[in-house]
């Protein structure tokens, strides 16, 4: 579900901008050659395999017992009972679970890698209020430990971003925790859109409040989002002009397109927002400019606004339990999650955290047993769905991944026991079909950067 387009008066300005708008995705960006920093990512060589006699959830809300999935082709083929598959590799799930792999909305990871010290904190462009000309995924290390870290606890895809220090903080990306690659475009999810990260409340103000400029104040916030918003309609009225033969174009800025992608489409916002009041705010914004906010992140107050997200078909990617550790996130509850899908809401569980990132079927296991203590009856197959099919539906990627229907990718964890227990671990886990990841196989090839660690610590 999308936000209703309303018709405003910029939305003439931004027509035929899309040749124009860099979105990173594999289409051609100009006429002069394909869009830059395209996704170089190839599947892993896969067999067809027949998992058998699981529990499954399904990620769209069902559970199946006794249950077979198929996977071929890096796809999946089938889910249901006593399957079969002439030359496939049979696994035998009895006992254990079987989901569609975890997608994390709100990731760090690469921008701020492990180890945690100066020279790797490279998620935050504090320059300026609107840096939205800049891409995480310039810098994404791909060495980063916490990718191997994230796949063994069932994560398939993951979307970074930027820090929430600015108004505008530059673009995400959906990336798949390809382990071993050496660029960021191997990584790079197929055709997932980019996105703009926006912040809302706090950081931006105190960031630039100490510098003694603007913003400093939350009406200094709006304003900074509508001055820009209307720039970039200007700037788009101004390529459309030259394209129909009046005038000259503007010069190419990279700031402008991010924004104007945004206006036409091509980029999805995910906005950094804690307070219900501020969201509410934001929705204006888009109202006026005339585009779709995907997600609000962290959304410590979306059960308050319940409603008006699902009338907007915004998801909120939310934390289980985190709050109060600074004013806007004080009047969080631990029902948030789950309120909101009660609310017919699209909840999501995101981590925002290189630890958490491991261990997100336990937050949305803390957050089922909240609201089940809250009255709510929610089952554990709909408790998966805020971890795999509604993120996927903020990345704009829910065709490709988030379930187990026929034809979608092959993203398939196999757990010990129940997921939603603190005692289950990911014991394989399936990329595009392909499995990248069984506890306690060693792994082949290990990071060069671990490598290098185990080796010193052996040396001593």
């Amino acid at each position: 579900m999308r936000l209703n387009l309303r018709p405003v008066i910029v939305s003439a300005a931004i027509l035929g901008l899309a040749a124009c708008a860099t979105t990173g995705s594999d289409t051609e960006a100009e006429s002069n050659g394909p869009a830059p920093f395209a996704s170089t990512y190839t599947p892993r060589p896969s067999t067809p395999t027949l998992i058998r006699n699981a529990t499954v959830f399904d990620g769209n809300g069902a559970e199946l017992s006794n249950a077979d999935v198929l996977m071929r082709d890096g796809h999946i083929a089938a889910v249901g009972q006593n399957l079969s598959a002439e030359g496939a590799t049979i696994i035998d799930a009895t006992g254990r679970f079987v989901t569609p792999g975890i997608i994390d909305a709100h990731s760090h990871l690469g921008v701020y890698p492990s180890p945690s010290i100066d020279a790797t904190s490279d998620g935050n462009e504090l320059t300026q209020p609107n840096t939205a000309e800049v891409w995480a995924e310039h810098s994404v290390w791909p060495q980063d430990p916490g990718f191997l870290r994230a796949v063994a606890g069932g994560i398939t895809s993951l979307h970074v971003l930027p820090g929430s220090g600015n108004l505008f903080g530059g673009r995400g990306v959906t990336l798949r925790p390809v382990l071993g690659a050496t660029t960021v475009q191997e990584m790079k999810f197929p055709g997932a859109p980019q996105s703009l990260k926006m912040a809302c409340g706090e950081n931006p103000a105190r960031v630039y409040g100490s510098r003694n400029s603007s913003p400093a104040t939350g009406m200094g916030d709006v304003a900074g989002y509508r001055q820009a918003f209307a720039n970039a309609a200007r700037y788009a009225r101004q390529v459309r002009n030259a394209e129909e033969g009046n005038g000259e174009p503007p010069d190419r800025d990279l700031e402008m397109e991010t924004l104007a992608g945004v206006l036409n489409g091509d980029i999805i916002l995910q906005w950094h927002c804690y307070r219900a009041d501020e969201m509410a705010n934001a929705i204006q914004v888009a109202h006026e400019f005339n585009f779709e906010i995907a997600a609000f992140h962290h959304a410590v107050e979306a059960y308050k606004i319940t409603d008006l997200l699902r009338e907007e078909g915004i998801c909120a990617a939310m934390w289980a339990d985190w709050w109060g550790f600074k004013l806007e996130a004080y009047d969080g509850i631990r029902e948030n999650i789950a309120f909101v899908d009660a609310g017919g809401g699209c909840a999501i569980v995101h981590s925002d955290s290189e630890v958490g990132i491991q261990r997100l079927n336990q937050e949305a296991a803390k957050a089922m047993s909240d609201g089940r203590r809250a009255g709510l009856e929610i089952t554990r197959a709909q408790a998966w769905t805020w971890l795999s099919r509604n993120p996927a539906r903020a990345l704009h990627i829910d065709d490709e991944t988030g379930t187990l229907e026929n034809g979608r990718r092959a993203d398939v964890v196999i757990w010990s026991a129940d997921p939603l227990s603190s005692y289950a671990v990911a014991e394989r886990v399936f990329i595009d079909g392909a499995q990248v990841y069984e506890r306690g196989a060693e792994r082949d090839p290990p990071s060069d950067f671990e490598l290098g660690q185990t080796y010193t610590r052996s040396a001593q």
